[in-house]
């Protein structure tokens, strides 16, 4: 079976070469939602190579420019921090990979933990800021999170080892 991924922040150098690997795999893996903020061109080629089911952009400037398109493609649009944060928590979804930059990435993958996900995470941001929300979240939940990143496996481990005495 197929695992089902949502890619936050896919027009990013990350998100790309997170594409560029679930695309070596297609028997393993199938894109099921892509988030992007800017870089509307570049997610139109994404969204017409990948189908996602659902694509969340930055404002709805850009969900109206895309509306043509997702009629001929047949996916759900979303936008702002209500739509990337939807995204992150799809029920579908079995792997969130959280590569949206700054502390805009915080709200998406809290928003994941809380759902329960497995969270490939690419932003040091979300776990500077809000680490010990995060961690008190995922006590609670069944969400596993995992450093995509030699600096953030870095700052996850030094999280553990304090942690753990």
């Amino acid at each position: 079976m197929k695992r089902k991924v949502s890619v936050l922040g896919s027009t990013g150098s990350i998100g790309r070469m997170t594409l560029e690997i679930l695309e070596l795999y297609p028997e393993k893996f199938e894109v099921l939602a892509l988030s992007a903020g800017e870089n509307i061109s570049l997610l139109i080629e994404q969204i017409e190579k990948f189908k996602p089911l659902y694509v969340s952009v930055k404002n709805k400037e850009k969900a109206d420019f895309l509306k043509e398109i997702s009629k001929k493609l047949n996916f759900k649009i979303l936008y702002g921090m209500e739509g990337i944060c939807e995204i992150a928590s799809l029920e579908d979804a079995d792997i969130v990979v959280s590569a949206i930059s700054g502390i805009d990435g915080f709200l998406p993958t809290y928003s994941a933990v809380k759902a329960g996900k497995r969270i490939l995470l690419a932003n040091k941001e979300s776990l500077v800021m809000g680490g010990e929300l995060i961690k008190k979240e995922m006590e609670k939940s069944s969400s596993a999170l995992i450093p995509v990143d030699s600096e953030h496996n870095a700052l996850f481990q030094l999280i553990e080892k304090r942690n753990r005495g």
